[in-house]
Parts: C-alpha cells; structure tokens; sequence
C-alpha cells in the first residue's frame, strides 16, 4: 500500500494547495478597496485575473480530495488531477507573464494611466509624493495642494528625479508587482506548490498501480504472496 509518509507529504501539499486559492481569493477581493495608487498599479483585469485563478485552484482542490478518497485500485480521479493541475499551472504562466511584459516599459505604461487619470487623482498622488507633473513639470501636473502655483513648479530642481512623479509612482509599481507575481506566498510562489502536487500524485498513482498488479499476481497464486 502506498507509504504514510508519501501520503503525509501529499496531504501537506494539497493543503498548500488550499491555502494558496483561498489568498489568490481573499487578496483579489481585499486589493479592490478604494486606493488610488493600489488601483493604478493593480487593475480590474488583474484582480479578475487573481480571483479566477484562485477559484481555479480551490476547484483543483475540491477534485484532489474526491481523488483520493478512491479506493485504491481506482487511479483515473488522481490522473484527472494531475491534468488539472497542469491547466492551473499554464493559468499562473500566462498571467505572470503578461504582468512581466507590463513591467518591461513601466516608465512608460504608467505615464499613460497617469496621463489618462483625472485632476483629482493625479493632485492627490501628487500631494502624497510631493511632486509635481510626471516626467517634469509640464508633464500632466495639477495645480494645487503641494504644487500651490506654476511658479512654485517651475522652481523645481529639474536635475532631482524626485521632484516629479514617475520615480515614486513606478517605485511602489514595482515593489507592488515583484510581491504579488514573485514572492514566494504569491503566484509564481503557487506554481512550486502545483509542480510539486503533480509530481506527489504521480507517486501515489505508480504505488497503487504497483500495489494493484501485485494484487491480481497474488490472486493468480492462489493467494500465496512471495517467498
């Protein structure tokens, strides 16, 4: 029969399993709050994106579990499992690829958001960073609260990046985007958890496969087993 340590170490990664479509859930629920900046960074089709995924793997869950509970001869639910894992695992590739491709002119994506963002917005992201406009000050700045006037902009040092707003807009960018697709408890963290399921199931299914033809050998021996 297959070993309890084999099983102990599935049971453990199924529960990762568990724990990571419940956080990709809860996050993408969380992270729709009203925040400026985290909204900017983090959009509708990201969040969506998050709460599939996680759905997805509280389904792969769910199957796991109606898997295993079969008895031991039946392997077919663990198959099944595996070939969806590997749909979960094409899922976290595409996702977090196309946040990479994002992140590749960064400068630039957010410069159109900000661009494309209302007055408000870019004053209040203005007065939470002290700068003013994005690459300059001619560059989309509002008027008002900490960019009190045009004079006051246009008396900005030019040479200091930290007058303008891309440098802290895409610095919380790319801290945001590195711990929610990198870290190791975020998406690209999920697929260890995935490749190492996979690799978990394939035992248990060769060691009932195993256990089955020794079965029916046995049987053909009138019960006997081995010397």
């Amino acid at each position: 029969m297959v070993s309890r340590k084999l099983m102990g170490v599935w049971a453990v990664l199924d529960f990762l399993l568990l724990a990571a479509g419940v956080i990709s859930v809860v996050l993408s629920i969380v992270w729709r709050a009203p925040n400026i900046l985290m909204n900017m960074v983090l959009s509708e089709s990201d969040l969506t994106a998050g709460m599939i995924l996680g759905i997805a793997l509280l389904v792969t869950f769910a199957i796991s579990i109606g898997a295993v509970v079969q008895r031991s001869h039946v392997t077919v639910g663990l198959v099944v499992l595996n070939y969806t894992l590997l749909l979960d695992a094409l899922g976290i590739v595409i996702i977090g690829t196309f946040v990479w491709f994002f992140t590749l002119q960064e400068r630039a994506n957010f410069h159109k958001l900000w661009v494309e963002a209302t007055p408000a917005v870019r004053q209040t992201l203005q007065d939470q960073f002290k700068c003013c406009g994005y690459f300059n000050g001619t560059d989309a700045a509002e008027i008002g609260g900490f960019c009190q006037s045009q004079d006051f902009i246009n008396g900005l040092n030019t040479t200091v990046l930290s007058n303008f707003c891309v440098t802290p807009v895409t610095a919380f960018a790319d801290y945001t985007l590195n711990n929610v697709f990198t870290d190791t408890i975020k998406v690209y963290g999920f697929m260890a958890v995935i490749l190492c399921l996979l690799l978990a199931t394939l035992c248990v299914i060769k060691k009932r496969r195993e256990d089955e033809r020794f079965k029916k050998i046995d049987a053909k021996r009138g019960g006997r087993g081995f010397v």
